[in-house]
């Protein structure tokens, strides 16, 4: 068995112990690539709708409870680190009370945004049944809105099932591509961040 083909076994037969796990290190390319399996009929939608929606709770509620433990010297410098500079926290925690909705909207649809806000959203001591109940609802319009985007791929893909190989490879390509222009935001955010110019990749 060769590698491609152990990878296409791997993917297939753990999908489901593996995707959370994928979402948490990269959710929208991690989502999509679920999706791509999903319509290429090799996986149930509402399974993965399930386990990505756990996934994305999970990681907004480690964040949360980070913000909770920010009064603490040490974790305030991690908080920092994390982008939630002072003026952000008080910007944030001052609006987050009257405005969850509309923050938690905000974050789920431009990824970098959620480290801060739901780091805020611990320290202004938001009420935690309100803000899962928030992020839960949100999670589930990102995953089915990305979920479909790769059912629809894995339905122009499903003809070529006889050769697992390209499956694989179109779902992971589309899925990087995915990952790249998350990477590509992340880097803009942090060039301007720390310089005021937006990052090129040429110059």
């Amino acid at each position: 068995m060769d590698l491609a083909q152990l990878l296409w076994t791997v993917v297939t037969d753990h999908v489901y112990a593996s995707l959370g796990l994928l979402v948490l290190v990269e959710g929208p390319a991690a989502t999509v690539f679920g999706g791509s399996l999903v319509g290429a009929g090799l996986v149930a939608f509402w399974p993965i709708l399930l386990i990505v929606v756990a996934a994305e709770v999970t990681a907004d509620s480690l964040l949360y409870l980070l913000g909770r433990l920010g009064a603490r010297p040490g974790v305030a410098r991690l908080l920092r680190r994390l982008g939630l500079t002072a003026v952000r926290r008080e910007r944030l925690t001052a609006v987050i009370n009257d405005e969850l909705p509309r923050v938690v909207v905000g974050a789920k649809a431009v990824d970098l945004a959620a480290i801060p806000a739901f780091l805020a959203a611990g320290l202004a001591r938001v009420p935690y049944r309100r803000f899962v109940s928030w992020t839960a609802a949100a999670s589930t319009v990102r995953a089915a809105l990305l979920l479909a985007v790769g059912v629809v791929f894995g339905h122009s893909v499903a003809g070529l099932l006889d050769s697992p190989v390209v499956v694989l490879a179109l779902a992971i390509v589309l899925a990087l591509a995915i990952a790249l222009a998350v990477t590509v935001g992340l880097a803009n955010w942090l060039v301007r961040r720390r310089t005021g110019h937006r990052f090129r990749l040429t110059n």
